[in-house]
Formats: C-alpha cells, structure tokens, sequence
C-alpha cells in the first residue's frame, strides 16, 4: 500500500471536511461512531426502525418493555372508565382491585394469551377488546422483526489495544496498534486502512490536512489471533521527526477503518476506531498476547490485548 503525501494545494478529503471553526474533541468516538450530532431535523427523517435495530440491547429491551407498559395502562385505565363491572368475573370490591383486573385482563387480551377468569360482557367492552387484540398481534409481528433484524445484522467487535505506540522498529521506530476479534466467528481478508488528521490555522480559520499511512502490511488473510498493524516512520512518513509536542500542536488523530469478511454471515463487515495525540505510547511495545498450551493448541488472552512492555532501563 503506497503512502500518500498531502501538499498544501491538495484536496484531499475522506468526508469530514477540511474546513471548520472551534476546538474538535475528536473526529471518531471511542465506539466507532463518528463525532457529528444533528440538530434541525424533521420528525419525518427519523426511522425508527433503524433506531430500535442499531440501539444497544439494554436500551432496546428499556423501550419494548415501555411500550408493553404505557399500552397496558392505556387499555387498562380505559376499561376502567367503561366500568370494570362490564368484565365477566373481575374483582371490584375495591377501585385498586378493579384496575388491577383492568390490567392483567388487558395483558392477556394485548397478548392473546385469554385464561377465561375474566372476559369481557358487553359490546363496548368486546370492541375495545378486539381492538386490542389487533394491537397486540401487530405490534409482537413488529417487535418479532425487530428482534430478527438485531440478531441477524452483522457487525464486527473488534478489539483495539488501549494505546497506539510510538515504538522502536527495524534500526528506526513506527507506530503501532493491536487489533483482536472478540467473537468466536470467523473474519477472514482483513484490510485496514489508517489515515493522520491534523489541523493547520489557515487565514480562513482551522483547517484539516490528511495523510494516508503506509503500513507494513495493510492486510492479512485470516484473523484469528492478534493482528499488531504497522506503520514505518522513515523520511516517507509524515510523522517523521515529529515529538508528541508536535503532534499536540498539530491535534494530531489517527483514523482507522477495519474491513474484513465474516464468514459466519458470508457478509463484509466494518469497524473504525481512532487514537488523538495524548493517547499515543511512546518507547515501549506490545507484550505476547497468546501462548501455545501443554496439549499444543494455541491460547490467544483477549485481556492482553493491551498489554505493553516498557523499554529496559539502561
């Protein structure tokens, strides 16, 4: 993978613009989102499928279980007002037992479970519970495709090392990150692609210059330990003869994306990560992270995965 040197005239951008204004935190989030929040959007963009299938689970889970609530007191506090006394063999003594039996009767009705203790003994009561019904079956069909979409989308957990390292290499020095899957799937034809962002004060305010990194190796065929991904500081380099006062000035970021073939889905899958200039190691490297065991088969400690040795004390 030949390196791509920037000249001040060159235009190259990734797709996160070369010009702004303000202090970037960071362009990539530590979870591979990218740094960029919207405001101004219409309720019409939103698709809240895409949303129910990309949040995290505990979320998902937070919003279904909300929902079952909010539509089970809905119905509840409505057969309330019918009057619990239309509802065959509920309990009214008193108007906590009453809406109780509202509930649970609406419970079974949204999930079409139907137990027979309580039904329902008048028209209004049964239109409200047929309509219920219908609510129910279609909202599980959707909450049934929902979950099949979260299950089935493939995507990859990739593990990065904590720190990218300025370490010593061949007589000179590079920079490096370990990368490790952590699933038991298989990733096989795995690309990476690393870029250096910095930030220039130009006369028309601050301004983004990338650099392609040349890597060592940019791709491997199979993937099932570590992967340390390197990238040569030689007089090629653009961080050649930089200090990490250099980089600090210059807010230096180091973009990462990770492709790959997940065999199990037989679809590409993506990841992407990034390191800023305080998140850099200087001197030391990689310790081993996997070990071949008494019966011969290799053990890779996906808690090593960070685990760094400091340079010998001279």
């Amino acid at each position: 993978m030949s390196e791509r040197r920037l000249s001040s005239h060159d235009s190259f951008d990734p797709g996160l613009t070369q010009q702004y204004g303000g202090r970037l935190r960071r362009s990539i989030n530590k979870d591979g989102s990218f740094n960029v929040r919207r405001t101004g959007t219409r309720w019409q963009d939103k698709n809240l499928y895409s949303l129910l299938v990309q949040a995290p689970w505990h979320k998902f889970l937070g919003m279904v279980l909300t929902a079952y609530l909010v539509v089970n007191l809905v119905f509840a506090s409505l057969f309330y007002l019918i009057g619990v006394s239309h509802l065959q063999g509920a309990d009214v003594s008193t108007p906590g037992r009453a809406f109780l039996n509202a509930f649970f009767f609406s419970t079974q009705t949204l999930t079409t479970v139907g137990y027979g203790a309580i039904a329902p003994a008048d028209t209004a009561t049964n239109a409200l519970a047929s309509l219920e019904a219908l609510l129910g079956l279609m909202g599980f069909a959707v909450a049934t495709g929902l979950l099949v979409g979260r299950v089935s989308r493939p995507s990859a957990r990739i593990a990065f090392s904590d720190k990218m390292l300025v370490s010593p290499y061949e007589g000179g020095t590079s920079l490096q990150f370990r990368i490790a899957n952590q699933r038991s799937n298989s990733l096989m034809e795995m690309e990476a692609n690393v870029m250096l962002m910095t930030v220039d004060a130009a006369a028309q305010g601050l301004k983004r210059d990338y650099a392609v990194l040349r890597l060592e190796r940019s791709n491997v065929h199979f993937f099932p330990l570590t992967w340390t991904i390197v990238h040569p500081i030689d007089s090629r380099s653009p961080l050649w003869q930089k200090t990490a006062e250099d980089l600090e000035q210059l807010q230096a970021e180091i973009l990462i994306l990770i492709k790959g073939y997940d065999e199990t889905f037989s679809q590409t899958v993506h990841a992407r990560y990034s390191y800023r200039f305080d998140e850099l190691q200087w001197g030391a490297s990689f310790a081993p992270a996997f070990n071949v065991d008494e019966q011969g088969d290799m053990v890779l400690h996906m808690d090593r995965v960070s685990a760094v040795k400091e340079p010998e004390s001279r």
